[in-house]
């Protein structure tokens, strides 16, 4: 990568970290529900301690410490510091949660020191997914349990699909958060990676942000379009008016809901 790449990349990663630092109540409440299918199956009890890779703006954290309670121990691990400040003062007083900012890939937590590794849409992004779940192993207790969820393809996912194409905009789509998508090539890195008894389930949902006027600033920060509309500002004004008029479409303007598809998938160390 040369140096304008870099350069260009990073001023990138911080408009997508202050996009979500700035919508983080909307986004949890359109995520919220496809996370807990994966916390769930974790089985976490209390006294446990878990790692949430990717934790952002923290609600998975508060999940998380739900259930391993006070004698427990959750660790959340981010690289963007707009979103760690948002979950430090969501835990603020909650001192079986510990934030650490790092890229989660290069994390040095000891060996066999943690019970579950979770993640909400936080490991499709690795340069070498096969090595950071390695490291996601090792860092594991031995029959430790990893658990995630990350997106099925774009053209299974109305949520990311249906803004893309109502505002003519899918031909410039980033194929990054969908790397995950083939779940042969999932089970292969996780298989690499050292892991057992792997479990991938397709799970699909309708999620929402809560009302047309909630919906429509979420999906032009994040997601697909979100993306395109952060790099190119001036494509708002054209995508704007096409994507409410797509919502508006779907009958509801008091909760707009679009399908996600995505894999729920577990495994053990």
């Amino acid at each position: 990568m040369s140096i304008d790449d870099a350069e260009r990349s990073a001023v990138h990663r911080r408009l997508a970290d202050a996009a979500w630092a700035a919508e983080w109540g909307r986004i949890d409440l359109q995520l919220s529900p496809l996370g807990l299918e994966a916390i769930e199956a974790l089985e976490l009890v209390s006294g446990q301690v878990a790692l949430d890779i990717g934790c952002g703006a923290g609600q998975t954290l508060l999940q998380m410490a739900e259930r391993v309670g006070r004698m427990g121990r959750v660790i959340g691990v981010d690289r963007a510091p707009e979103l760690l400040d948002v979950a430090r003062r969501r835990v603020a007083g909650r001192c079986e949660i510990e934030l650490v900012e790092c890229d989660a890939q290069r994390l040095d937590l000891p060996s066999a020191s943690v019970d579950a590794v979770f993640s909400r849409f936080g490991v499709m992004a690795f340069d070498d997914p096969a090595a950071a779940f390695r490291n996601f192993r090792r860092i594991l207790r031995p029959s430790g349990r990893l658990g995630f969820c990350c997106w099925r393809s774009l053209e299974e996912n109305e949520l990311d699909r249906l803004p893309l194409e109502a505002a003519g905009l899918e031909s410039a789509v980033d194929p990054m958060p969908f790397s995950l998508a083939d779940s042969q090539r999932l089970r292969r890195v996780l298989e690499e990676a050292g892991f057992d008894e792997i479990a991938i389930r397709a799970h699909d949902a309708l999620v929402s942000s809560g009302d047309l006027e909630a919906m429509i600033p979420v999906l032009l920060s994040v997601g697909s379009l979100g993306k395109i509309v952060r790099e190119n500002p001036s494509l708002r004004g054209i995508a704007e008016p096409r994507l409410r008029e797509a919502l508006a479409a779907r009958g509801d303007p008091k909760r707009v809901s679009l399908q996600a598809s995505v894999w729920i998938v577990h495994a053990r160390a």
